[in-house]
């Protein structure tokens, strides 16, 4: 009887235990989130896919994040997605005419904006618009293109 009590309570710590890191890992990942709040600055970019891109996914350059992604819009004059990004004000010296991509984070990862530096002298202001886009690459339509290559080459032969 002891011994199955000590094992229920055992239990029991390893289940409070499970749900205290499951609740630090919460509010770790949306007090980095928020930390990109009103303080900053909107730029717009459009691109013709966005693939899997949210709301709230991390805008970057080389590696650091910057800001995050703020809200995706269809464009119906362009026919395209109008991602507006939400800068952090302390990276203010961003040249304008630098160029943004979706991108995903490794193998399985989540997907972001990354912001490659151009050489202006002048730097994105508040409602400023990215002009150099490149669109997220969807794995669908790059295995449907191979497939349609290889099906093209076996119909010459």
């Amino acid at each position: 009887m002891r011994q199955t009590r000590a094992i229920e309570l055992g239990t029991g710590l390893f289940v409070l235990l499970g749900f205290a890191a499951l609740f630090f890992l919460v509010t770790q990942i949306s007090s980095r989130q928020f930390g990109f709040g009103a303080e900053g600055y909107r730029v717009s970019a459009t691109f013709d896919q966005v693939g899997g891109l949210k709301v709230g996914a991390p805008v970057s350059m080389a590696g650091v994040t910057v800001g995050r992604v703020e809200g995706i819009e269809y464009d119906f004059d362009r026919y395209q997605a109008r991602v507006t990004l939400r800068i952090d004000r302390r990276y203010d010296r961003i040249p304008e005419d630098s160029d943004a991509g979706i991108y995903t984070a490794g193998l399985l990862g989540g997907q972001y904006v990354g912001i490659g530096p151009g050489g202006s002298d002048t730097y994105l202001v508040d409602g400023a618009e990215l002009q150099f886009t490149q669109s997220a690459v969807v794995l669908e339509n790059l295995i449907s293109k191979f497939l349609f290559s290889k099906a093209a080459e076996e119909g010459k032969e």
